[in-house]
């Protein structure tokens, strides 16, 4: 058994620490609301600590998963953040999706009080992290990575080193390029066969067999067609993330002309009210301007 922290018990933090929990971990949470970190001590044991810093006293790795660049520095520095709880030789795990910019700034400061730090975004979404499957793309020290890597398998279905400190990152910066398109297109078919007169669920269970399958298209055209949007990462998260993208392909002098659209289209359902719809919700922004 490991003395470990996680801290962030959101849709995927919760469920995350919990599968750590059942693997026979002793683990201390921290979350913004304390309320929620009482609850889940309540439902899977271990304790909670009231800053940052007390849940990550005596713990060997602190796993993060919060919301953005500002919420991680703010979990990670100053007087009440992880790193001032943490010992030399213990490792900072983040599996939040942050700027590499921000990674290597935290590596830096981790790496200077003796402590290693992993970046390690996760991707597979609220059911991945209750269903302990996801994959997990990792930066950082290899030494450290190989240490963590025993841990993160109580919630991975696969975990990879990527290479150096954000490279993590920009893995998932790749995954979520990768996502935007699919879910673009899967709403453009369907969109287009419904205004052609054609049976969804038929098409898609013929096409899902061949060169247009996909996990989006195999988890979400049927509830894309029932008008459901409730079932994941939802759109307010992905405009942060493709942000991110976005940003990162200027520094390296990439294109990014479709993700920059879909950006945009997804900025489109905002104004309709889909901020907290999930991300295959562009399908909504189609049938809208169809009305037209």
């Amino acid at each position: 058994m490991t003395k470990l922290a996680f801290l962030g018990l959101g849709v995927m933090g919760g469920p995350m620490a919990a599968h750590l929990a059942q693997a026979g971990h002793e683990v201390c949470v921290y979350n913004r609301t304390t309320s929620k970190a009482k609850d889940w001590v309540a439902a899977h044991g271990g304790r909670f600590g009231e800053t940052p810093r007390a849940a990550a006293e005596g713990a060997e790795f602190v796993m993060a998963c919060v919301g953005n660049d500002d919420d991680l520095r703010s979990v990670c520095l100053g007087d009440e953040g992880a790193f001032a709880g943490m010992a030399s030789g213990t490792v900072f795990v983040d599996h939040t999706t942050v700027s590499a910019q921000v990674t290597r700034e935290l590596y830096a400061a981790a790496k200077a009080l003796g402590v290693g730090y992993v970046d390690a975004p996760v991707s597979g979404g609220q059911a991945g992290a209750e269903n302990g499957a996801l994959s997990i793309m990792c930066g950082g020290d290899a030494a450290e990575y190989a240490r963590a890597e025993p841990i993160m398998d109580a919630y991975a279905r696969i975990a990879r080193r990527m290479g150096e400190s954000g490279a993590g990152q920009i893995a998932k910066m790749m995954n979520q390029i990768c996502i935007a398109g699919a879910v673009q297109g899967l709403s453009e078919a369907l969109h287009f066969g419904e205004k052609a007169g054609m049976d969804g669920r038929a098409v898609i269970e013929v096409i899902s067999q061949g060169a247009a399958g996909s996990w989006q298209m195999q988890n979400r055209h049927g509830t894309m067609l029932d008008r459901e949007f409730d079932h994941g990462f939802a759109v307010d998260w992905m405009r942060k993330d493709l942000a991110i993208c976005l940003a990162a392909a200027d520094e390296v002098g990439a294109a990014l002309p479709v993700t920059a659209l879909v950006d945009q289209f997804y900025k489109e359902v905002q104004t309709m009210g889909g901020g907290r719809w999930d991300t295959s919700a562009l399908i909504a922004r189609l049938r809208k301007l169809g009305e037209g």
